[in-house]
């Protein structure tokens, strides 16, 4: 497999990080609402204590209108209760005017002393069928006036649908020079352009080795015209299990009380229900093989009760560890982790797997906090 570049030095260790599930994505069984799984600040914060207590770097924090927790007044929760992991916050570009979004974010950097990541969202408002360029363009432009706001004293501007001339940035300054770190998923030029121009780590769903590869390089090309190199990042569930028989199994069992009407209920209430990436999760769930799995470890099963990322690596710890490993001879530099009940697998994988890997914080890469040194991996077997 071909490797793309990247901007870190080495792929010696990786960013590895859980998922906080704010959006009403917690269950025991997929697609059964559970009570004691439902989103709200007690459980959610607890996922988030969880993963910083396991020794992940970072959490994604997402963000839904239907269901769930409201991301940045949640991450400002967290500022307190944490002292090590990184926030990645999901923001929807344009769902709040951009110079106070620059503020809002700039207050929640310095809250968490640097800790703060952003994860740039271009779906649809409650309501709107916008279309994909103007989406896109609405995202660049957001973009490119938080950039301002953080870098210059002043804020002048003429887009397509924000103009601004002569506003004052002066409140807006993060606490990292340059701003928290962009991550950014999207398959349409549209969107590869805008991360190739601006943002910092390109994230994706699963998908085969190959397919992951072909994105990488397309979005690279992109990048190169702008004199930029990115970091890659994979978004996928997680069961890890002592045998493969009984990482099968769990599979198994947490699809086992699945109504599919349910679940293509609970698909298409996402606002990127219709979005190319969610049609391209889709496609693997109908090559994949009657047992669900599209490649060896890689199962497609998730996604029947889950719109967005769609499967699941499942296997034991040295599977996983190697999965990993080939995906960072790749190129791929972070990756984002969950699994069902989200507490329960942070806990499965952090104890089985984690310990394994070198790790670290790609702010700390980038120079944006100040540099901290890798954990070192463990040997199988071996305990800390």
């Amino acid at each position: 497999m071909s490797v793309v570049p990247i901007t870190s030095p080495d792929l010696d260790a990786a960013e590895v990080s859980w998922f906080s599930a704010l959006c009403s994505d917690d269950y025991q069984f997929l697609g059964v609402p559970d009570g004691s799984l439902r989103s709200s600040w007690a459980h959610c914060s607890s996922i988030v204590k969880t993963a910083e207590a396991q020794g992940f770097k970072n959490i994604l924090c997402p963000s839904s209108y239907q269901v769930g927790q409201d991301t940045l007044s949640f991450v400002a929760g967290c500022a307190p209760i944490t002292t090590d992991i990184n926030l990645l916050a999901a923001v929807r570009c344009g769902e709040m005017q951009p110079i106070m979004l620059a503020r809002t974010i700039a207050t929640l950097d310095h809250m968490l002393e640097g800790r703060l990541t952003i994860n740039i969202i271009s779906s649809d408002f409650p309501g709107e069928k916008a279309e994909s360029n103007f989406r896109y363009q609405r995202s660049r432009e957001v973009v490119e006036i938080l950039k301002q706001a953080w870098t210059q004293d002043e804020i002048n501007y003429q887009g397509e649908v924000y103009q601004f001339s002569g506003v004052s940035s002066d409140p807006a300054k993060p606490y990292q020079t340059g701003g928290p770190l962009l991550y950014f998923g999207g398959y349409s030029p549209p969107a590869l352009e805008l991360c190739g121009q601006h943002c910092d780590v390109y994230l994706m769903w699963p998908e085969k080795m190959e397919e992951l590869a072909g994105r990488m390089k397309a979005v690279n090309s992109v990048a190169e015209r702008y004199n930029r190199t990115l970091n890659y990042g994979l978004r996928v569930h997680m069961i890890v299990r002592d045998t493969e028989a009984e990482a099968r199994e769990y599979a198994e069992y947490i699809v086992s009380r699945l109504d599919d009407e349910q679940g293509r209920e609970i698909r298409e209430r996402a606002l990127d229900s219709t979005s190319l990436g969610v049609s391209h999760q889709a496609k693997n769930r109908e090559l994949a093989a009657d047992d669900g799995f599209i490649e060896p470890l890689l199962w497609t099963g998730v996604g029947r009760a889950r719109s967005g990322c769609g499967a699941a690596l499942v296997g034991t710890p040295e599977q996983i560890i190697e999965r990993i490993n080939a995906y960072q001879e790749m190129g791929i530099r972070s990756f984002i982790f969950s699994g069902y009940p989200h507490i329960d697998e942070a806990e499965h994988f952090g104890s089985k797997v984690l310990p394994h890997l070198n790790t670290c914080s790609l702010p700390n890469v980038y120079g944006r906090v100040p540099q901290s040194a890798p954990s070192t991996p463990l040997a199988i077997g071996e305990r800390r």
